[in-house]
C-alpha cells in the first residue's frame, strides 16, 4: 500500500473517531439533562447505582457542561485541521470552501442532530451506560474544565456587580404560561388545578360569595314554630342566625351540634339554640382568595360573612367555594344552574338577572366581561347605560342579549345567545350551598 493511501486511511479513521467523540459527548450530555430529577431520586433511593451517578452529574451541571464543550470543540478543531491539511495536500486551495461545507454538514448531522435525537428518545440507556465514564472524565479533566467553566461566570458577575447573575425567578404570569404549555408532561386536570391555584390572588371574595339576598339564615325573632320548621328542613350544615335583620347577626349555628342536643332531649328551646351559636368570622369584600384561604386555615373556620367598608353584610363565603376555584365544582353542576340559567332548545339560555357572570363563564365556557359588575343585571345596565325595557336586544362582544323581563330599576331575566360553536353542557341535578 502506498504511503499516500496509508495517510488517507489514517486521516479518515482519525476523522471518524473525532466525529464519534463529539457525537458521544452530545448524546450523553443530552441524556443526562433529559432525565426527570424526581424519577432519578426514586430510582436512586431504590438502590440504582447508575441513577445515583446521573443525579450527581445533574447536580454538577456546570462541570458537565464545561466537560462536554471542551471535548466537543477539541474534536471539531482537530477534525477541521486534519481536513484542511488533507484538502491542501490532495485537492489544493480551491477546494477549501467545499471541504469546509462538507465538514459543517458532517458535524451538524452526525456530531449534533442524530446523537441528540437518539438521546432524547432513549435517555435512560444512554445515561446509565455513560454515567461511570463521565464521572471519571469529570474528575480527571477538572483542572482544565473548572477554570474554563467558572472564569466567564465570575467575570460577568464582576462586570455586572453581582446583578443579573443566576437563574431568573418566574413571576406568576410566566409560571402560568409554563403550566399551560406543559402539554402531555402534566395531565390536563392537574394543569387546571395549578392554574386555579395561581389565579387565587387575582380573584376576590366578592367574585365567589353567595349574595346577601340568597343567604339561607334563621331569623330568631320569628315564631318558635317557624324556627323549628327551618331547623328541621334546612339543607345546609352551617346556618347564620340573626335578629330581624342580617346585619344584626347573633352567630352561626352548626346543625351537627343541634343534632347532639336532640339526642339528649327531644324538647329544646330558643335559649338552647342560642347557646350553640358561635361567633361568626368576617372578611372584607375585596379580600383576595389566597389571603382568605390562609385566614380560614389560621382561624380554623369553614364559613365567613362578607362585609363592606361600612360593616354591612354583603354575602357569605365558604371554604368549599374557595376550594372549587382550584379543583373545580364538587358536584355535576354549579349552584346557580338549575334556578338561574335555563338552556333552551334553540341553543340560547334564559338567565335570571341575579346570575353571577364569573360562574356562568366557568360553567359554560363563556367569555362575558368579568371586570366590573358581578351579575347579569349589572352587566346589562353598564353596557346600555340606562334601564332597558322588555324586548330590547343588543350585542355584547360575541353574545346577543335580549331583555325578557325588567321591573323597577333591574333586569329580571334575559335571553343570551352564545357564539356559534359553543356546545351547551349536559348538566342536571340539584346542588347544595354549604359543605360540612
Amino acid at each position: 500500500m502506498s504511503p499516500d493511501a496509508v495517510s488517507l486511511a489514517l486521516l479518515v479513521a482519525q476523522g471518524v473517531g473525532l466525529l464519534a467523540l463529539s457525537a458521544w459527548f452530545t448524546a450523553t450530555e443530552t441524556a443526562v439533562r433529559s432525565l426527570n430529577r424526581n424519577h432519578l431520586k426514586l430510582l436512586a433511593d431504590a438502590g440504582n447505582a447508575a441513577a445515583s451517578r446521573v443525579r450527581r452529574l445533574q447536580e454538577d451541571a456546570e462541570g458537565l457542561n464545561g466537560l462536554g464543550l471542551f471535548w466537543r470543540y477539541l474534536a471539531l478543531v482537530l477534525l477541521s485541521q486534519g481536513l484542511t491539511l488533507a484538502t491542501l495536500k490532495w485537492l489544493g486551495t480551491g477546494a477549501l470552501w467545499w471541504s469546509s461545507l462538507l465538514l459543517t454538514a458532517l458535524a451538524v448531522t452526525f456530531g449534533a442532530v442524530l446523537p441528540r435525537a437518539y438521546a432524547v428518545q432513549q435517555p435512560e440507556p444512554v445515561a446509565w451506560r455513560a454515567s461511570f465514564l463521565l464521572r471519571v472524565l469529570l474528575w480527571l479533566c477538572q483542572p482544565v474544565v473548572l477554570p474554563l467553566s467558572t472564569w466567564p461566570r465570575q467575570w460577568l458577575r464582576r462586570r455586572s456587580g453581582g446583578a443579573g447573575v443566576g437563574p431568573h425567578p418566574l413571576d406568576r404570569e410566566e409560571l402560568r404560561a409554563a403550566v399551560k404549555s406543559a402539554g402531555a408532561l402534566v395531565p390536563a386536570r392537574h394543569r387546571e388545578m395549578l392554574v386555579g391555584l395561581l389565579d387565587l390572588e387575582n380573584v376576590t371574595v366578592e367574585d365567589i360569595m353567595v349574595p346577601r339576598q340568597d343567604i339561607v339564615g334563621i331569623d330568631l325573632d320569628q315564631e318558635w314554630v317557624d324556627i323549628v320548621d327551618q331547623l328541621t328542613t334546612c339543607r345546609h350544615t352551617r346556618v347564620p342566625c340573626y335578629y330581624s335583620n342580617l346585619n344584626d347577626i347573633a352567630g352561626v349555628l352548626h346543625l351537627r351540634n343541634l343534632s347532639r342536643l336532640l339526642r339528649q332531649s327531644r324538647e329544646f328551646t330558643l335559649a338552647d339554640v342560642t347557646a350553640l351559636l358561635v361567633t361568626p368570622h368576617f372578611v372584607p369584600v375585596g379580600a383576595n382568595l389566597y389571603a382568605q384561604l390562609m385566614n380560614f386555615q389560621q382561624a380554623r373556620q369553614r364559613l365567613a360573612l362578607v362585609v363592606d367598608e361600612y360593616g354591612d353584610i354583603e354575602g357569605l363565603v365558604t371554604l368549599d367555594d374557595l376550594l372549587e376555584q382550584i379543583v373545580g365544582e364538587f358536584t355535576t353542576v354549579p349552584q346557580f344552574s338549575s334556578r338561574e340559567v335555563h338552556p333552551q332548545a334553540d341553543g340560547s339560555y334564559i338567565v335570571d338577572g341575579t346570575a353571577n357572570v364569573r360562574e356562568m363563564n366557568r360553567a359554560f365556557g363563556w367569555s362575558l366581561p368579568e371586570r366590573g359588575p358581578k351579575t347579569l343585571n349589572g352587566l346589562v345596565l353598564e353596557a346600555l347605560e340606562n334601564i332597558p325595557e322588555a324586548g330590547t336586544s343588543f350585542r355584547l362582544g360575541d353574545y346577543t342579549i335580549e331583555i325578557l323581563q325588567a321591573a323597577g330599576h333591574t333586569v329580571r331575566s334575559a335571553r343570551i345567545f352564545p357564539p356559534a360553536g359553543l356546545l351547551p353542557p349536559h348538566q342536571s341535578a340539584e346542588d347544595e350551598q354549604l359543605g360540612d
